[in-house]
This record gives structure tokens, C-alpha cells and sequence, in this order.
């Protein structure tokens, strides 16, 4: 028991810590997930003296941290921002991939000499853009809502294809097939895609009309909704990591109630799986023994970020007409982050010659470039022109939590043969400050004024305070039993 307790202050401590540093990292534009890196080699081998070493774990768990993460990106992913862009960023998810792994694998092979399976692995799994750093960086940028959309929906996308490669380069003998290769990428696209809006789209249905017992339910329902659509596109050898995100994104834009606790609890819960994944691929690594790989992965890094990024993201855009700036500003954010150092795992537990130094030239690669492209992103959009210009004067229009307004909102339905019918708002005579923001009644709705007669069949919604809420129930039960002159019979709405 005693074990229990010290593990579990270590990782409260941990997670703490982890919170922490997104605050620092806030401060000066890096993606926070490069601190829980820092973290977890805190406390690794070369830190604290915890050793991990089991690839195998931190495969499974990495795998699934990132279906949460996926599944976390489609929920908070508005579809008006990513509808038009569906081309461009399928096209950056495949086409983009395939330009990216031949070009860094090539620069890999002739420049620092690695053979070409080990080649190949390394270009595929640093070819995708990362999800989890995307989304943490991008939605705090003032650019145009275009660009952001189109870096958004490419790193929701192209970890499918970017797994199928990394399997493919990790069999042994490696054996490559074009027409084999190409008709496995389309069926797990397809399919992966297909599972996931068939999930979402089920998933809506359903939650439409079964009325759960409390609201927090509802997003834990939309979660598990992803996880499933994740493992049934897994089952059947679709991409799942494809499917986790299209019902996620499904799901979020189905005009399911409790937007707000959805957002807030699929970022909380994003944000707890980012932080788990960092800190294991930060254990999983010894500081140490990578210091020889820094050189090689510079040089590496640098062939990605200047040749292969920039050539896939032209020819991947060539047909869509993208203005040269904004093609400049999404070939420098595509950030890297734990997909690469997840993927890398693969190769090492397939006993693929090589794999070892594979996942040492990603770990450094990732790290050091991260260091080099986040915290310069704000200053390159604004070089090319692409903050926005109404940034500063733009009203900000945010989703507040209502205990932080110590507000409430209560949800009243009128039954057959209650008082309140044909009672007007004025009669119902609500204690300051309660109002009625909005009645729903059949297929419409609108704001009621204070001659508007309440019907049977009515929803309101009641906006009030934490000080009179007790006080707006106990009259709308009084009116509901007695009516108007409910309080002349004596009736002050007292609970039964």
C-alpha cells in the first residue's frame, strides 16, 4: 500500500510539475509538450535515476495517447474552418507525405550514411506534421483562420498514412510493392475515414435521443465514441488514428448539447494525454547516449525543414493557388512532436537493423527543431504580412464558464397541466436578477418579451445567480402548482 501512495505522489507531482511548465512555455511561444520532455528526462535515467526502457509499453501507451489526442482534435475542430480546405490538406496528408520521405531519406542516406531501410524509416516517421503540437500552437496565433484551418486538418490526417509507411519500411526483408503499397494506403484511408464518420454520425443519432441522467456524461460519451471508432478501424487493418479523428469531428459539429463542457473536458483530457506521452518518450530516452546523434540529426533536420517541407507543401498546393506567404508560413509550422518519437518505437520493437539509432537522430531532431521553429512563428507571420489586421481591434468573442460569472442556467419544461400556462413573463415574476433568455417552443425559438404567454410544451432557459437560484425554483414551482396568485393560496413553492 505504502507503494501505492509513493507512486501516487510521484505522479501527481509529475503532472503538476508538467502543468507548470506550460506557463513558462506560454510565455515564450514554444509548444508546451517540449517541456513535459523535459520532465520526463528530469526524472529519467540521467536524472532522478528512473529507469524505463520497455519500447513495447510506450508504443501501446503512445498509441493510445494519441487516439485521445485525435479524437481531442476532431471535438475541438469547427468544421466552417476546415470544410474548403479538405483538398488542400488531404493533398499536404498524402502527396506531401510521399515527397517529404523520399526527399529526408534520401539527405539521410547520402549525408550522414545511413543504409537505406533505416533511410527510409527516418524520413517517414518525421514526415507528418504533429496533431497535439499543431493544435497547442496554432489556435494561439492571430493568423488568417485559412492557414490555420489547412496546418489543422493536415496533422489530423496524415498520421494514417504516415503509420501505413513506417509499418511498411519496418518489415523485414524490407519489400516494397508500388501497386500493393498503393492500394493498402487507399483502403485504410478510405475505410478509416468511413468508420469514423459512420461512428460520429450513430454516435449523434443516438445521444439526440437518449437523455442521460447528468451533462458530463455527454462528453465522456463522445470519447468513448472516438476510442471506439479508433479500435473498429483498428480491427478490420483501416487506419484508426484516421477514424479517432473524423468522429471527433463528426461528433463536435452535430449540434449535440453541452457544447462548452465537451470543449472543456476534451481539452482537459487532450492536454492529460499529452502530457503522460511526453513525459514516457521523455523516460524512454537517456540523454547520454544521444549527444552523438546531434550533428547527424542537425543535419537531417535541416534537410527537412529547408528542402523536403517546402518542396512537398509546393507540389502539394500547386493546383489551389495558395499565395506565396501563407505556402512559406505552413511549410515552417509543420511542427514535429510525439507522433515521430511514438512511430520510432515501431521500428525498434520489429528488430529492424538500425532502429536504435533511428529513435535517438528523432528524439534530438524533434527537440532541437521544435526549439527552433515555435518561438519564432508569431514573428514570421507577422514578416509575411499574415496577422490580421482587425487582430487588435477584432472583439473577442469567448465561451466563459458560468461559475466564473457565478451565473446559472436553468432548463424549465412545462408538463401538461401545470399553472404556468398562459402565465406571461411579467406575471411570472422572477426574483432579480433571473431572466428568461430564450423559449423553445416545437421547431422555433426566440427571446420572449414580457407580455409573452408561456404554453405547455415550452423549454425555457433561465439565466439566475448562485444567490437566487433557490429562490427562481421555489416561484416557478409555486406558479407551476397555483398559478399567477400562487402566493394569495399560500403557495411558496416549497420542495415536496
Amino acid at each position: 500500500m505504502q507503494q501505492l501512495y509513493v507512486a501516487l505522489l510521484a505522479g501527481g507531482l509529475v503532472l503538476l510539475a508538467s502543468i507548470v511548465a506550460t506557463r513558462a512555455a506560454s510565455r515564450v511561444g514554444l509548444p508546451a509538450l517540449l517541456l513535459f520532455l523535459v520532465v520526463g528526462l528530469a526524472i529519467g535515467e540521467d536524472g532522478l535515476g528512473l529507469r524505463f526502457d520497455d519500447a513495447q509499453l510506450a508504443q501501446n501507451l503512445g498509441t493510445a495517447a494519441l487516439a485521445v489526442i485525435l479524437v481531442e482534435g476532431g471535438l475541438t475542430t469547427r468544421w466552417a474552418d476546415v470544410r474548403a480546405l479538405l483538398a488542400p490538406s488531404g493533398m499536404l496528408a498524402t502527396v506531401g507525405v510521399g515527397v517529404s520521405v523520399a526527399v529526408t531519406a534520401t539527405g539521410a542516406h547520402l549525408l550522414i550514411g545511413l543504409d537505406w531501410q533505416p533511410a527510409l524509416l527516418l524520413g517517414a516517421i518525421v514526415s507528418s506534421t504533429d496533431a497535439a503540437a499543431v493544435f497547442s500552437v496554432l489556435r494561439t496565433l492571430p493568423v488568417p483562420r485559412r492557414v490555420a484551418g489547412l496546418l489543422e486538418a493536415e496533422s489530423g490526417f496524415n498520421d494514417a498514412p504516415t503509420v501505413i509507411l513506417v509499418l511498411l519500411f519496418s518489415s523485414i526483408p524490407l519489400s516494397i510493392e508500388p501497386v500493393g503499397v498503393a492500394a493498402n494506403l487507399l483502403y485504410q484511408l478510405v475505410v478509416g475515414a468511413v468508420v469514423g464518420f459512420a461512428v460520429g454520425k450513430l454516435g449523434a443519432w443516438g445521444l439526440r435521443r437518449i437523455e442521460l441522467p447528468a451533462s458530463g456524461l455527454y462528453p465522456l460519451a463522445m470519447f468513448g465514441l472516438g476510442v471506439v471508432a479508433f479500435a473498429t478501424s483498428g480491427a478490420i487493418a483501416a487506419s484508426g488514428f484516421l477514424a479517432a479523428y473524423v468522429a471527433g469531428l463528426v461528433l463536435a459539429n452535430s449540434g449535440l448539447p453541452h457544447r462548452a463542457s465537451l470543449r472543456s473536458f476534451a481539452e482537459g483530457l487532450g492536454w492529460l494525454a499529452q502530457i503522460g506521452l511526453f513525459v514516457l518518450l521523455g523516460l524512454l530516452v537517456t540523454p547520454h547516449e544521444l549527444l552523438p546523434e546531434l550533428l547527424p540529426a542537425l543535419v537531417v533536420g535541416l534537410v527537412l525543414l529547408l528542402v523536403a517541407r517546402p518542396l512537398s507543401v509546393a507540389v502539394s498546393l500547386v493546383l489551389f493557388k495558395l499565395p506565396w506567404r501563407e505556402q512559406v508560413f505552413v511549410s515552417w509550422a509543420g511542427l514535429r512532436g510525439a507522433v515521430p518519437i511514438v512511430l520510432a518505437t515501431f521500428p525498434v520493437v520489429a528488430g529492424v537493423p538500425g532502429s536504435s539509432r533511428v529513435l535517438g537522430l528523432v528524439f534530438v531532431l524533434v527537440a532541437v527543431f521544435t526549439l527552433v521553429q515555435g518561438p519564432g512563428l508569431l514573428r514570421l507571420a507577422r514578416l509575411l504580412g499574415l496577422i490580421r489586421a482587425d487582430a487588435a481591434q477584432e472583439i473577442q468573442v469567448e465561451v466563459a464558464p458560468l461559475d466564473v460569472l457565478d451565473a446559472e442556467l436553468l432548463t424549465v419544461s412545462i408538463p401538461p397541466g401545470s399553472q404556468l400556462h398562459y402565465v406571461t413573463v411579467l406575471e411570472l415574476r422572477l426574483p432579480e436578477p433571473s431572466v428568461i433568455t430564450l423559449v423553445i417552443r416545437g421547431e422555433t425559438s426566440f427571446v420572449p418579451s414580457p407580455e409573452t404567454r408561456l404554453s405547455t410544451g415550452d423549454e425555457l432557459l433561465i439565466m439566475t445567480t448562485a444567490a437566487v437560484r433557490t429562490a427562481t425554483e421555489r416561484r416557478l414551482r409555486a406558479v407551476g402548482r397555483r398559478g399567477r396568485l400562487a402566493h394569495w393560496f399560500g403557495e411558496y413553492g416549497d420542495p415536496d
